[in-house]
């Protein structure tokens, strides 16, 4: 090979590092700090629960710890997009890069703490929700949740955990699913929303409310 050659495939090189450098240091911009996700997830948690685990006030307030990082993802993405609509998340999740929405999904996919439960006095309801859970009501074309939500009801993707939910979140969502606007990942529980009476809800709310 000749110097003149090797000259301009050195010149090549260097040209490539520099132009690398303002790329790396983009990225490394980019990336979420530990402050500042720590900041974003207190924020949260006034309003989830210390733990993720969820809050009762003026509404339940749903539980976080151990959600799938693809439903939550989806959601926030839907609460930025309007595709679904509650006031206080709309205006939370506006403001939130996507290198911010990917690091509350996987920091609060990584907590565990125990489920709240709810205030049944009765395990009739619990052992009526775990047959609909595990079977569906084929009389009504109402599937198993299991075969969405997963056998543990931990979820799988975009199909949401459910177990350890405050059984009063399910409660309302499902009983006042078109109340509010949805993200597309949504719509499969619509028709299932409409088959479900509120006995059946109670039941299946309590059965995985319970469930670690």
């Amino acid at each position: 090979m000749s110097s003149r050659s090797i000259s301009r495939i050195a010149g090549l090189s260097f040209a490539l590092a520099i132009a690398a450098v303002p790329a790396a240091a983009e990225n490394k911009e980019a990336a979420v700090s530990p402050q500042a996700l720590k900041a974003k997830t207190d924020y949260c948690k006034t309003c989830h629960g210390i733990q993720g685990q969820g809050f009762r006030g003026a509404a339940p307030m749903p539980r976080l710890a151990g959600q799938q990082p693809e439903y939550i993802k989806n959601q926030l993405q839907a609460f930025i997009e309007h595709s679904r609509v509650n006031p206080v998340m709309n205006n939370v999740a506006h403001v939130l890069s996507p290198e911010m929405v990917t690091a509350l999904s996987d920091y609060f996919k990584d907590l565990n703490p125990k489920p709240l439960g709810g205030d049944e006095a009765s395990t009739e309801p619990v052992a009526e929700g775990k047959k609909i859970f595990e079977e569906g009501i084929p009389s009504a074309s109402v599937p198993p949740c299991a075969s969405c939500h997963g056998e543990d009801a931990k979820g799988n993707g975009e199909f949401p955990r459910l177990a350890g939910q405050l059984p009063d979140y399910i409660f309302r969502k499902l009983t006042g699913w078109d109340k509010e606007r949805h993200s597309e990942s949504s719509a499969i529980m619509q028709p299932i929303a409409h088959e479900l009476n509120q006995a059946q809800i109670k039941a299946v709310a309590a059965y995985v409310s319970q469930l670690n």
